[in-house]
């Protein structure tokens, strides 16, 4: 269906468009494309220039593009691995030939024939067959006659978009091609002003230029505006909830001496200086009629969870209630005996409740009622606790854990379970540097836990080549027999045919028959399976002595007698990825190793490994990250709604207090935007909100 020329056009979804139905759409979706509007907002992260060439002058390992005459065209089936291609020789107007091969393509054989005159774009091939340059799986567009036509869509300059498996650049290219024209019916978000300020080109230039600029100087200018405006965004987004958040009061929470020292030495430790520079951080703020928005961002195991029930101590001191809520039932648990063994020890009053979907109708029956009633000083949770049928009995402090994991609708409707606004403390075991934080969570006040609790030993962690993984074995094998238990991490859950990584299913099943078997007892965790917290409890309780896993255990698994955590294809995780499950072990007071296996041992990704296995500090480990990957690999671009030429740019502090400037300087002038309606309305899309009061 051709697309109508209608502002109103922009909010159609993308299955409207041409050849693109449910299925396109929803690989579309993964990519955070559901409108047009969306479609037009995507740029290219970059871009492939293939020179036009001769044959005869063709460089293996450059791109290029040629255009020529297929000479013959035919079906192969190779004779070692029985793998189906099409092979085809072409020549250009000199007659200098070209081998041509597309694997997995058996379509090509119905678009070009013998005699056909075709544009080819690629990597000219550095292995030469029978003395004649080749290509592989290239780009094609067939043409008219000799003179006739020029190639219109390989050649020259060719998007890179992000892609999911089912989708290619081509296509996306295409189907932009088809609303370019709406473009100019884009609202503009940046005031002229500000555009004008920091010499800006508006929407409708930006789009047009970022999908089809003339070179790379137009693209370089248009993902400069588009940077821009997606940082513009988010401040001013952070600017309007810091002036929500200052408008409704809370109630302050008194500072009490003898509470504090009640609970500290209830503890059974001692807090470390960065804790306590955080505990008093948080007991200022709470004090204030201001609500506390603060973040607390801390390395695995630094002990967050402690300062969180020092704030809930002294918020039951003042009468009120706490609510604490993390993303995955086995956290949840595990806050709940931290909680109860840091405060009703220490409190005789103090009760601790959990509130999870997996307990029975009853169970959870009676939890709701005893945090409506006031009985229960402080609930631990999941997603259960925002529910409708959830209430406090007068919520003083809501605490978030991996906040990052929650949408803004999510940590609101927590919030709104108090009679008027609690204080509100997030906090997150992802490392994150402090300026890329303050970027990121910039409606918060900032906290960091930089400092490792007294006698936390490091983990020894160490890079095995795969072709010595029986040495990982014996070390399993070795410290079960001792008493402890150890993890096997695998990227995936089931085998693709696509990437080359161990899956867990498949590892499992194969280390319980060939490398660790009964009386060896073993068990198997991952986000698709059911009974995960059931599995965890097991391991939890010493029933399990290998759990084969996924990333699923990369926060929140608190388990001191595992003492050995392998990692399979640790070249496929980030460096602060595989510094969170590492800090899955060494909890107890046993030496405990990580030992880290590549799928891919090429100098890079062993170089990598080596700098996670002689690096302790995770946020060293995450600056690296963003330095060698970018901050979209340490946060979630996609996750965060933000381009990755605006996540790259959070690097840049000067461009960060420029936008801040001119985000806050709109929001003070007008505070509900009503002179800015399309800001307010990037505004309330990315805060996912239907309003903003």
């Amino acid at each position: 269906m051709s697309v109508l020329v209608l502002p109103r056009a922009l909010d159609a979804p993308v299955d409207q468009l041409q050849d693109i139905g449910p299925k396109y759409s929803k690989l579309l979706a993964k990519l955070g494309i559901k409108t047009i509007r969306d479609l037009l907002l995507t740029l290219p992260f970059g871009w492939e220039t293939y020179v036009p060439s001769q044959i005869s002058s063709l460089v293996p390992g450059t791109q290029a593009s040629v255009i020529a005459t297929v000479v013959s065209i035919k079906p192969v089936v190779t004779p070692r691995r029985r793998m189906r291609l099409v092979e085809a020789t072409v020549a250009d107007d000199s007659g200098a030939e070209m081998r041509v091969v597309w694997f997995h393509s058996p379509y090509i054989l119905k678009h070009l024939r013998e005699g056909d005159r075709v544009a080819f774009a690629g990597v000219v091939d550095k292995s030469q067959f029978r003395g004649r340059p080749g290509m592989v799986n290239p780009q094609h567009e067939r043409l008219g006659e000799a003179g006739e036509t020029a190639p219109q869509r390989v050649g020259g300059m060719t998007p890179k978009y992000h892609l999911v498996e089912g989708l290619t650049s081509r296509k996306i290219a295409g189907w932009v091609e088809l609303v370019l024209p709406l473009a100019g019916h884009l609202e503009d978000l940046l005031p002229p002003e500000v555009r004008e300020r920091h010499r800006l080109l508006d929407v409708a230039d930006a789009v047009r230029l970022g999908h089809k600029p003339a070179s790379l100087e137009d693209f370089a200018a248009a993902r400069k505006r588009m940077t821009f405006a997606d940082l513009f965004e988010l401040q001013a987004a952070f600017a309007m909830m810091r002036a929500s958040i200052a408008a409704e009061p809370a109630t302050p929470i008194p500072f009490r001496q003898d509470v504090g020292d009640a609970f500290k030495s209830g503890l059974g430790f001692e807090l470390t200086g960065a804790q306590r520079l955080a505990t008093r951080d948080a007991f200022r703020d709470m004090q204030q009629s201001v609500p506390m928005n603060r973040l607390l961002n801390g390395d695995v195991g630094s002990g967050k969870t402690a300062v969180a029930a020092a704030c809930a101590a002294m918020t039951h001191a003042a009468g009120m209630q706490t609510v604490v809520m993390a993303p995955t039932e086995i956290l949840a648990r595990q806050h709940l005996h931290k909680f109860r063994t840091y405060l009703e020890g220490a409190f005789s009053d103090l009760k601790v409740e959990l509130l999870v979907s997996s307990q029975s109708t009853a169970e959870r029956r009676r939890v709701r009622t005893s945090a409506a009633s006031g009985h229960c000083a402080l609930v631990v949770g999941t997603h259960a606790l925002i529910e409708d049928e959830v209430e406090f009995f007068n919520l003083g402090l809501a605490v978030v854990d991996e906040q990052h994991r929650f949408g803004t609708r999510q940590r609101e409707l927590l919030r709104a379970k108090g009679r008027g606004r609690p204080h509100f403390l997030a906090m997150t075991a992802t490392p994150i540097p402090r300026t890329l934080a303050l970027a990121m969570y910039g409606e918060m006040t900032l906290s960091v836990i930089d400092e490792m609790p007294l006698g936390r030993v490091p983990v020894e962690t160490e890079v095995i080549d795969p072709e010595h993984r029986d040495l990982a074995y014996d070390l399993v094998r070795k410290e079960v027999a001792a008493g402890h238990q150890a993890f096997v991490i695998c990227p995936l859950i089931e085998e693709s045919e696509t990437v080359v990584a161990r899956s867990a299913t498949a590892e499992f099943e194969r280390l319980r028959k060939d490398v660790f078997p009964e009386p060896m007892r073993m068990g198997l965790i991952h986000g698709r399976l059911k009974d995960k917290e059931v599995v965890m409890q097991r391991f939890a309780g010493g029933e399990i002595d290998v759990l084969v896993a996924t990333a699923v255990v990369e926060v929140g698994v608190d388990v001191p007698n595992a003492t050995v955590m392998m990692i399979e294809g640790a070249d496929r995780f980030g460096l602060a990825q595989l510094h969170q499950f590492r800090g899955r072990v060494g909890r107890g007071s046993a030496t405990s190793r990580c030992v880290l296996l590549a799928d891919d041992p090429t100098d890079k990704s062993l170089a990598r490994l080596e700098l996670v296995a002689r690096t302790s500090s995770g946020f060293k480990l995450a600056e690296e990250d963003m330095r060698l990957r970018g901050t979209g690999e340490l946060l979630g671009s996609r996750q965060h709604g933000l381009t990755d030429a605006a996540m790259d740019a959070l690097l840049q502090p000067q461009l960060l207090d420029d936008v801040r400037q001119e985000a806050e300087r709109i929001v003070q002038a007008d505070p509900s935007l009503n002179g800015q309606p399309a800001l307010r309305a990037a505004v309330v899309r990315r805060l996912e909100l239907t309003s903003i009061s």
